[in-house]
C-alpha cells in the first residue's frame, strides 16, 4: 500500500515539475542559444555560451523525461545542477521570494531534482517498465537453469558418503562401525551344555543294573 502511494506522489510530481522544466527549455530554445547566451552574459554568468547551450537542453529534454519517466535519478541531478548555478550566479543577492527575483523557484525545482535523484521516479513510468522487463527475464532464466539441472540425462547430484580427491577418482568414506570380531571355532573335545558323554552313560547303566560304577581315573593335573 506505501508503495503504491509512493508511486502515484512520485508521478504527479514528475509530470508537474518535467512541465515546468519543458516549459522553460522551450522558452529558452524558441529565443535561439545566441539570444540566451547574451543574456547570460548581461547577467554575469560565466561561459554564457557553454551555460546557455547547458540549460536549454538540460531543461528541455529534462523535463521530458520526467513526465516519461525515463533516467529520472541521472536528470534529477542535471537538473540539480542547473539550478544550483542559476541560484548561485543570479538569484542568490535577491533574497527569497520569486517577486523580487529571489530564489524561491529555482530552490524548490532543485530540492525536486535532489529528491529524484535520491528516490528515483516510482514503478509509473519508463523505468519502472524496463526494470520490471529485466527483472523478469532474470527470474525466467534462473527457472530455466534451475529446470535444466534436474531434466532427465542431467548429472545428479553426488552423495553425501562419496569424497572427492584431487587427482584421483571417487571414493567411498569409510564407515565408522566397529568390524566384529572373528568367530573361533570350539574344538572337538569340549563339553557342550545340555549333552551326555559316554562316563555319564556307563554312570548311568551301572546304577540301573544295580553294578558299582566303574572306578574313573581323575583328571592329570599339571
Amino acid at each position: 500500500m506505501k508503495r503504491a502511494v509512493f508511486d502515484v506522489a512520485a508521478l504527479i510530481a514528475r509530470v508537474v515539475t518535467g512541465v515546468i522544466f519543458l516549459a522553460h527549455g522551450l522558452q529558452k530554445g524558441s529565443s535561439g542559444l545566441p539570444a540566451v547566451g547574451q543574456a547570460f552574459r548581461g547577467i554575469g554568468i560565466p561561459m554564457p555560451e557553454l551555460t546557455s547551450a547547458y540549460a536549454t537542453i538540460v531543461e528541455t529534454v529534462g523535463g521530458l523525461f520526467l513526465i516519461l519517466g525515463l533516467l529520472v535519478r541521472l536528470v534529477g541531478l542535471l537538473l540539480l545542477l542547473d539550478m544550483l548555478a542559476a541560484i548561485v550566479f543570479v538569484h542568490v543577492g535577491h533574497g527569497v521570494l520569486a517577486i523580487t527575483g529571489g530564489w524561491e523557484l529555482p530552490g524548490a525545482l532543485g530540492a525536486l531534482g535532489l529528491l529524484f535523484l535520491a528516490l528515483g521516479g516510482g514503478r509509473i513510468g519508463l523505468d519502472g517498465l524496463f526494470g520490471a522487463m529485466f527483472r523478469r527475464r532474470g527470474e525466467r532464466r534462473a527457472a530455466e537453469e534451475e529446470l535444466a539441472a534436474y531434466a532427465p540425462g542431467a548429472r545428479p547430484p553426488e552423495p553425501s558418503n562419496v569424497t572427492t580427491m584431487t587427482g584421483g577418482p571417487t571414493t567411498p568414506m569409510a564407515s565408522k562401525e566397529p568390524a566384529e570380531a572373528p568367530r573361533v571355532p570350539r574344538q572337538p573335545s569340549e563339553r557342550r551344555a545340555g549333552m551326555i558323554n559316554d562316563d555319564d552313560m556307563r554312570d548311568i547303566d551301572a546304577l540301573v543294573s544295580d553294578e558299582p560304577p566303574p572306578h574313573r581315573k581323575p583328571p592329570n593335573r599339571e
